[in-house]
């Protein structure tokens, strides 16, 4: 659990959320996510995991406005989301920062599309840059920082421009091993200060298990939630907790539902054959 109390109205919530894909030469439908329902506290950390192809990363960009959903309603702070807005905030697995900017002009870029003045933007974006462990850094070019130290950068950039949700796809996903450990703790760390509710897809059960209040578990295309577990370990959390065998029976029990929504969608398809 979280260190305060969570308020008890939600800031995200998903109501019976459907989206479905029509190809444009067959017009064949896929449906991605049926029936999906879930809530978000404010200040909660929720990771989202499922099988391949279960429809997370559409409903990431559901949530952030980028692809309209079909049915249903999603809502933050009871506002429907119905496009992007300046209340959500991405960060992709590819830091995608412009290769021409430096760190500090990479972070300021959302600030100067609100129209943030130059000096405030400036001030606001060091200082998040100095959060995300960058200090030195702000004139150094994307080219010349290790995948760790530009996702860190991607990171500053989705926080700085304050919104009351962020998004995070698999962000972690193209590092090493050791890198991709110490950057978990790193977010836990700047989570714990700027307190923003987040919701964080991955493939990485124990990467979810570590970082998350409730554990999300989505079915089989088309993407139902399965069941939600409740992450009773303590914060803060360090890397070490990651051998608590406490750790190890919440991540079994995880995977056991993944595996068991991965062998209903196997039966479900031989007995169509």
């Amino acid at each position: 659990m979280i260190d305060a109390p969570l308020q008890s109205k939600p800031k995200l919530e998903v109501r019976d959320v459907h989206v479905h894909y029509t190809n444009k030469r067959t017009g064949a439908q896929t449906i991605a996510l049926d029936k999906t329902s879930f809530s978000v506290r404010s200040g909660e950390f929720v990771c989202i995991v499922g099988p391949s192809g279960c429809g997370k990363t559409t409903l990431l960009n559901c949530l952030d406005g980028l692809r309209p959903i079909s049915g249903g309603e999603m809502l933050v702070d009871g506002r429907p989301v119905l496009g992007p807005g300046p209340d959500r905030a991405m960060v992709f697995q590819s830091p995608s920062l412009m290769p021409w900017r430096s760190v500090l002009r990479n972070v300021t870029y959302g600030l100067e599309a609100q129209g943030v003045p130059a000096g405030e933007a400036g001030e606001r974006a060091k200082k998040m840059i100095d959060l995300v462990g960058l200090s030195g850094f702000e004139h150094y070019s994307p080219g010349e920082l290790s995948g760790g130290m530009q996702q860190r950068v991607n990171l500053a950039r989705a926080l700085v421009i304050e919104p009351e949700l962020i998004l995070l796809d698999e962000p972690f996903a193209a590092l090493d091993a050791q890198t991709r450990e110490l950057m978990q703790a790193e977010l836990l760390r700047v989570w714990r200060v700027t307190k923003k509710t987040a919701v964080f897809i991955t493939h990485q059960i124990s990467e979810a298990v570590f970082l998350a209040d409730r554990v999300i578990v989505l079915s089989s295309r088309p993407g139902r939630v399965k069941a939600i577990v409740d992450i009773d370990l303590p914060r803060p959390r360090s890397l070490d907790i990651k051998h608590d065998p406490r750790t190890v029976e919440l991540e079994r029990k995880v995977e056991a539902l993944i595996d068991s929504a991965v062998t209903a969608e196997q039966l479900f398809a031989a007995a169509g054959d």
